[in-house]
């Protein structure tokens, strides 16, 4: 396949798996507290753990792929998905959950740095910001399916069948990358140069703790959200299909955003969206307004996604690409490995999953300054390459 929409389709289905597995957890959360006898802190460690290899892994992913190609590295990682899955679904130890988890995590990891570059190999320079708003739109798609699907089964099959249908879904992933094919003049030589210079590194580290602190705060609503739903007396099933709402709608904010990027600011888009976010999440804590809270985020909250997914693209060259990912996601695993672990304390500190919902707010809160600070290393750099 050679059309370079129906190659982001591709990717946008195998992306999506990574989403519907990590919420996996999160969306059935009450049923494995029951299961298992553990509480918010042990789901919030066991949800962040699907990030932890990202720290060490995310970096050396890159050159993974440029060693070994797209392809293998993204069926490779769809195999190591599908084995954590496996684990999860045939153990009712504890400790082997979380061993599940962090296997289904390092796969999630090589995928998701692989076929970001992919993506970007098909559309930088041409609608860029959109490509990448759609690429990302898999992930609330994803969250939101496994919100409406998950709990279902999980209630009627128990948790052991919840994580056998993220392991089917990988399956499928592997069927649908083998359809993939690299645009013409994309293939860098593992012998290339790829190295990043200072600034491009610093605007790439900038960029990685953007998309990071952005994500955390997302985050908080769907790993969460069901608990504090819970809390006030929701079923498992309602507080999944609310939440719900939230990624719905953002499958159409996630594009919009990235179209209007592409034609107006999005630099003011970004700002703007993340300032409202952060308050619609603080007022979620202190509201009983919940679904007209939760279409507000959900109408607003991917404006973003597309603008921070596109920032790397300005400062990374075809042969940096490969590297200049692995530091992003390198910052955005850290995150989103320490988020829901800190958050899960809190709430339980607290005695309510509202405190995580706070901390989502402080985190989006972060990622106004931190655009400005991109744009200045941006034009520094720009300044010095024409100088």
């Amino acid at each position: 396949m050679r059309n370079r929409w129906g190659i982001l389709a591709i990717l946008f289905v195998v992306r999506l798996t990574i989403a519907f597995q990590f919420q996996s957890v999160a969306a059935v959360a009450p049923l494995l507290q029951q299961t298992f006898g553990v509480g918010l802190a042990d789901i919030g460690i066991l949800i962040g753990l699907y990030f932890t290899p990202g720290v060490v892994l995310a970096l050396p992913g890159g050159a993974i792929g440029r060693r070994f190609g797209d392809k293998p590295t993204t069926i490779a990682a769809l195999l190591l998905m599908t084995a954590g899955s496996l684990v999860m679904a045939t153990t009712d130890v504890w400790g082997w959950q979380m061993a599940g988890r962090l296997t289904s995590g390092a796969g999630g990891v090589l995928l998701t740095v692989q076929l970001t570059k992919m993506g970007t190999d098909w559309f930088a320079g041409k609608e860029i910001a959109t490509a990448m708003a759609i690429f990302v739109n898999s992930w609330p798609a994803g969250v939101a399916i496994s919100l409406l699907v998950l709990p279902a089964i999980g209630t009627a099959y128990g948790a052991g069948a919840v994580f056998a249908a993220t392991g089917t879904l990988t399956v499928i992933g592997i069927v649908l990358i083998t359809l993939y094919q690299p645009p013409p003049g994309a293939k860098v030589g593992a012998s290339s140069s790829g190295r990043l210079d200072l600034l491009a590194l610093l605007a790439v580290i900038v960029a990685g703790t953007i998309w990071g602190l952005y994500n955390v705060g997302f985050a908080m609503i769907f790993s969460f959200g069901p608990s504090l739903l819970a809390e006030r007396g929701w079923s498992i099933a309602a507080a999944g299909s609310a939440i719900s709402v939230v990624m719905w709608l953002s499958v159409i904010s996630v594009p919009s955003g990235g179209y209007l990027a592409d034609r107006g600011r999005p630099f003011v888009l970004t700002i703007a969206a993340s300032l409202v976010v952060a308050a619609l999440l603080a007022w979620l804590t202190r509201s009983d307004a919940v679904l007209t809270i939760l279409v507000l985020i959900g109408m607003v909250g991917g404006f973003p996604a597309g603008p921070i997914m596109s920032l790397a693209a300005r400062v990374l060259a075809p042969e940096t690409r490969a590297i200049g990912m692995g530091v992003f996601y390198t910052l955005f695993y850290a995150a989103m490995m320490l988020g829901p672990a800190i958050a899960g304390r809190l709430a339980k500190s607290a005695g309510t999953a509202a405190a995580a919902l706070d901390l989502g707010a402080l985190a989006v809160l972060a990622c106004p300054p931190l655009m400005w600070l991109f744009e200045r290393i941006v034009s520094v750099r720009v300044r010095h390459a024409q100088s």
